[in-house]
């Protein structure tokens, strides 16, 4: 996992806003709409980016497609510390 986190998170185009993610919806779990809205960045990136994280085994969906509310898989979870040092070299 923890190479899995460090590519999609900065070996990749788009990482910046997948970390903007990441860290949004561990502050609070929120749907892709409110994450558009709250990261001012376009629904359609927004909603890209989540089926990357997704896909990747990093978010957990909870709901359905429009009001599905987004949060930290339990996998990132329990690979939070690499998270971190991911969060603080990108800055």
């Amino acid at each position: 996992m923890e190479g899995t986190l460090w590519y999609v998170l900065t070996g990749t185009r788009g990482g910046e806003n997948r970390i903007r993610i990441l860290r949004a919806v561990d502050e609070r779990p929120r749907n892709a709409n409110q994450l558009a809205d709250d990261l001012e960045l376009d629904y359609k990136t927004v909603r890209h980016h989540l089926d990357v994280l997704i896909d990747n085994d990093m978010l957990a969906k909870s709901g359905e497609e429009y009001g599905a509310v987004y949060l930290p898989s339990d996998r990132v979870r329990a690979n939070w510390e690499t998270v971190e040092e991911i969060f603080q070299r990108v800055n």
